[in-house]
């Protein structure tokens, strides 16, 4: 396989024109032939350049909408021919076909257009045939053939002709194909899940996800993984579409946190006031509502000021400098939050290490999304759990109702534990968590974690009984034995919100009445593995 090879005829057919002039100058300046289609074409002439049209090589005009232009064999024999097989020179002298030794083309913008909310006959017209078909061409042949696909690679391109006096080698050119069929895979798959949801098919049977690398990172959750941070293109704030304002880079469970929490605060509607969660390997240590942010921060914090410890934290509103002041008292990993004032960035200014990311908006905790897990030999797929409930949905099903404030509790108690790992407890009283159980085997040893945690919180504020004293208690799947239900009144829960669907249902509701609970089922669970 040759390794240098030279640079003398180029065809540059292109949707997103950035670049495209100082590309087509550079390459013109090294005495490389331009062959061009369309728009593109009349772009590099306007900006002074000599462009030979593809329909001048083919003999045929662009047609049927420009639905059909490159697919020609003098397109396909320039790109395909092995420079080092006799047989295909002596084919190419007969028909006259010319070797093309760069292809430089990205793709009708699919998914931009899907993106865009267009209708379905608009997103088909704009599926490339012809882009792929030269693309794949091209990075097949790259022992001869140089492809980009990507305006990144643009100055790539040019640094290695210059060093190469006008060739490109073979490594290089391996990396433009690999780059290249990445992206017709991305292409294709982009065009696939789109129509499996236009014509409602739920489970496709193949089915193709890609990414978008955003950042190498140093290592995965432990130092002898690798491991990289890759974007589907979606345009959901998070921390995928975040601007990090200051801060070392974020590692890969600094990512997975800061998702956890954002995720969790989005579920809080800012119009209805500040909300604050605070996570901890994937799990919120403390979740609160309150008339301030800062006080929303310090509600959220006393829930579990040693797991806060290093967290990530979350708000539903752009942070102020009050509560920046408030959070730098302790080491923190991340702040995200929807914006941040002057005064907040320049507190934070003095800690080098903590990373704060804005998001100009929250997260639709509402909106369909994909959900995917790797098994071993396989992918777990999944809708992402956008389940909500209201007041309207509960059942009472103990002889007492809850009390207005019990209910406003059970519902926020109820959005926390959704993102709670399986088995999942959480307590709450005025609008925050004052105890979460999470992770455990046995439900009811959740329920004694965060009853533990609570009472460990009421010693370190000085507080005569725990919060979870009037508090009331969120299940994410039912209980299966009365037993969990009585250890959340032990630690003074009063009210219980919970799926419900047990065969012992009876058994536990007949509990809770001799407790003098408040039990509401939600008829829906939130499992969270």
């Amino acid at each position: 396989m040759t390794d240098l090879t030279p640079l003398r005829r180029a065809l540059l057919s292109v949707s997103d024109k950035t670049g495209l002039i100082e590309l087509g100058k550079a390459l013109a300046d090294r005495g490389v032939e331009l062959l061009s289609t369309g728009g593109t074409a009349k772009a590099l002439r306007e900006a002074g350049l000599d462009v030979r049209d593809v329909a001048e090589v083919t003999g045929f005009p662009e047609m049927m909408d420009g639905r059909v232009k490159t697919l020609h064999p003098m397109v396909h024999g320039g790109l395909l021919a092995l420079r080092d097989n006799a047989d295909h020179q002596a084919a190419m002298e007969t028909h006259g076909i010319g070797v093309i030794d760069l292809l430089v083309v990205n793709l009708y913008p699919f998914e931009e257009t899907v993106a865009k909310g267009a209708d379905y006959d608009t997103c088909i017209e704009n599926i490339d045939i012809g882009g792929p078909a030269m693309i794949r061409a091209a990075a097949k042949n790259h022992a001869f053939v140089n492809v980009v696909v990507d305006v990144a690679d643009y100055e790539p391109l040019l640094a290695e002709l210059d060093a190469n006096g006008g060739q490109t080698t073979l490594g290089f050119r391996q990396h433009l194909a690999q780059t290249a069929y990445a992206r017709t895979g991305a292409y294709d798959a982009a065009v696939s899940s789109w129509m499996a949801e236009a014509i409602n098919v739920e489970t496709p049977r193949r089915r193709a996800v890609a990414g978008t690398l955003a950042q190498t990172l140093r290592y995965g959750e432990n130092p002898h993984q690798s491991a990289a941070f890759y974007t589907d293109g979606s345009n959901r704030p998070g921390v995928a579409t975040a601007m990090q304002l200051q801060g070392k880079e974020l590692s890969y469970n600094n990512i997975n946190d800061t998702d956890a929490a954002f995720e969790l605060v989005s579920e809080f509607d800012p119009a209805q006031g500040p909300a604050c969660a605070i996570i901890k390997h994937a799990n919120p240590c403390g979740v609160a509502r309150a008339d301030t942010l800062k006080a929303a921060y310090t509600s959220a914090f006393d829930c579990d000021r040693t797991s806060a410890f290093g967290g990530i934290i979350a708000l539903n509103q752009p942070l102020d400098g009050v509560t920046a002041e408030e959070i730098s008292q302790i080491f923190t990993e991340v702040v995200i939050a929807p914006g941040a004032d002057d005064d907040a960035r320049k507190i934070f200014e003095a800690k080098k290490n903590l990373r704060l990311l804005t998001t100009d908006g929250l997260a639709d905790p509402r909106t369909a999304a994909m959900m995917l897990k790797q098994v071993s030999g396989g992918y777990l797929v999944q809708d992402k759990d956008n389940g909500h409930i209201d007041a309207s949905n509960l059942k009472v099903v103990t002889k007492r109702a809850p009390t207005d404030q019990e209910m406003a509790d059970m519902l926020f108690a109820w959005k926390v534990a959704k993102h709670v790992k399986s088995n999942a407890i959480v307590y709450v009283k005025d609008g925050a968590t004052v105890g979460v159980g999470a992770g455990q085997m046995s439900r009811v040893d959740s329920c004694r974690i965060a009853a533990r945690k609570a009472q460990d919180m009421a010693e370190t504020l000085g507080l005569p009984t725990p919060l979870t004293r009037g508090s009331v208690v969120a299940s994410d799947a039912f209980f299966p034995f009365a037993d969990g239900l009585l250890t959340a009144a032990e630690a003074g829960a009063t009210a219980v919100i919970h799926p419900g669907g047990s065969m012992r249902d009876d058994e536990v509701i007949a509990a809770a009445d001799e407790a003098g609970l408040a039990v509401v089922l939600t008829g829906m669970r939130h499992f969270r593995h």
